[in-house]
């Protein structure tokens, strides 16, 4: 399991714990059209993402699945493109999916 922080001057502003997260948890307002260092690749937010709140770290389709600390936590209502806002605007509740695994 891996856990990446970005900072800058100091700052955390997003957190990814596991590797098959696809989504990443900001600790701080980030603003539109910022280009935020994830891993190997930078991300443009598409949209101002606010404390609390994830961007996609990479395309999810409709249907797929949002995975954050490396377990499902929703699926897509609509196609999510890398660096966009993942809420409650974009995402379903899976809990009774996932009660039955």
């Amino acid at each position: 399991m891996v856990s990446e922080v970005t900072e800058l001057a100091g700052k955390r502003r997003y957190v990814v714990v596991d590797d098959r997260d696809n989504v990443a948890t900001v600790v701080e307002m980030l603003k539109e059209g910022e280009v935020i260092e994830a891993g190997m690749k930078n991300i443009k937010l598409l949209r101002d993402i606010p404390e609390g709140h994830k961007f996609a770290l990479s395309r999810i389709p409709k249907g797929g699945y949002i995975i954050k600390f490396g377990e499902w936590i929703g699926r897509a209502t609509a196609e999510i493109p890398v660096g966009d806002h993942v809420h409650i605007h974009n995402v379903e509740d899976i809990v009774d999916e996932v009660r039955k695994l």
